[in-house]
Parts: structure tokens; sequence; C-alpha cells
């Protein structure tokens, strides 16, 4: 299998399916094409193109069949391996997972707009306005009704790591960028999923990428600088 993904200082998306691949030592190939100049770069698009009508990463490409939409990805690859439990074995957690694992693939628009996912920097902490502040509130909600219903014997959302709690490594990666406080049930969840293999691999590439994407380097005052050799001067809008 083929995964196509994009930057990974940067892609949210791209994440997700990834971590679900090397958590749970599933074989691939990654196939990375740095985004362009623009979201709307026509080169990036016609490079993209090559695997996916949709013109958007991630894309994952198994002999004949192409999956797009991380979603997607992750659910083809539960049932291309129904022997690994990257959604829970009971009914009525796999529900849970699924149900969150949605809404945080159509929701939370304000906190993507205005905390775009950049491993590379710590931003110190500020009010971001009240719909960030209500989707951060649902988010936490989420994280600590599956830790208490479902969470028994692991770290995780269910427990053991699964598809939910990748859909929702970039969003731990967003609340440490933008220095969220979190209540200790969902600080203790952050520090998981970023302890995992998986997450660590993934921003120890991203911190040696040598691009930047300026739509997603916000020009605010910044704590901690983790690419030292990326000027911050050429990271401004």
């Amino acid at each position: 299998m083929k995964l196509i993904i994009a930057n990974k200082t940067h892609s949210s998306w791209s994440m997700r399916p990834w971590l679900v691949l090397k958590q749970f030592g599933i074989p691939f190939e990654e196939v990375l094409i740095p985004f362009g100049p623009t979201m709307d770069d026509p080169d990036w698009k016609h490079a993209v193109a090559e695997y996916t009508p949709a013109r958007k990463v991630p894309s994952l490409v198994d002999g004949a069949v192409a999956v797009w939409d991380s979603l997607a990805i992750i659910e083809y690859l539960a049932e291309a391996h129904p022997e690994l439990p990257i959604w829970p074995r009971d009914r009525a957690a796999r529900a849970l997972a699924r149900s969150i694992s949605a809404e945080m693939h159509s929701g939370f628009g304000a906190l993507r707009g205005a905390c775009p996912m950049n491993l590379a920097w710590v931003h110190p902490a500020r009010d971001r306005g009240e719909a960030v502040a209500a989707d951060i509130a649902r988010i936490t909600e989420i994280w600590r009704d599956a830790r208490q219903r479902f969470g028994d014997g692991g770290d995780f959302l269910f427990g053991a790591f699964g598809a939910a709690d990748a859909m929702f490594a970039p969003v731990t990666s967003r609340f440490t960028t933008y220095s969220v406080a979190l209540d200790p049930v969902s600080a203790a969840y952050v520090e998981a999923v970023q302890g995992t293999a998986g997450f660590r691999a993934w921003r120890d590439a991203a911190l040696a990428e040598p691009w930047i994407v300026p739509v997603d380097e916000l020009d605010e005052p910044v704590l901690t600088d983790f690419r030292p050799h990326i000027s911050r001067s050429r990271a401004q809008p």
C-alpha cells in the first residue's frame, strides 16, 4: 500500500491514517508531496491527481484500489485487517468511537480556522473567541466521556490506541501549539497520544522538514521554536 500525504508540520488530515498504519504495524510506502506556495497551487494538485481524483491528501493506494479522505481510509484499513482492533471490539464503544470520529471529521471549524496545525512552534495562550472556546469545551467533554465510560485498560479514549485517537491526534498538537489550558483528564490524554511511537516519529520528521506553509504560520509571539533552521521572517503571512 501507498499513503500519499503532504507536509507533516501542517497536514493534520495526513497524520490521521498515517498514525493508524504506524501504530498497528501495517506495512506501507509513504509518498510525501509537499504543499505548494498556496493551498490551490495547480502544480501540487496535478501531482496529487496521479493518486486521487479529489486532488487532496491523504490518499491510500492498495493495488487497483484508491481510497481518499482520512476517515474513509481508516475504515478501509479496518476492513482489510479485521484481526486488528482499529475500532473497539465492544459494540457500544465502537458506536461511540465512530460517532466522535465523524464529529471530529465534520466539525470544530472555529478551532481549525483560528489554530491551524503547526508542530514547529508553541504560541502563548490567549483568548481566541467564544467559538473556539466552545469547540475546545466540546472536544474535552468528548475525551472525558470516552475515558470515563470505556477507557479502562489503557491511556486512550477506549483503553488501547485506536481510530478515534488517530482522528483526535492533530487536535492534541493544536492544544500544545496554542498553549490551551486543559483539565487533568484531557491533559493526561494529550500526553498519552503524543507519547506514542507513531506521534513521536511524525513530529520528528515534521521538525526536519525544510518547507513552510505561509497560511498556517501565524504572525504571533512564539514561546518555542522547534525548527531553528527555518527563519521566522520567512514564515510571515
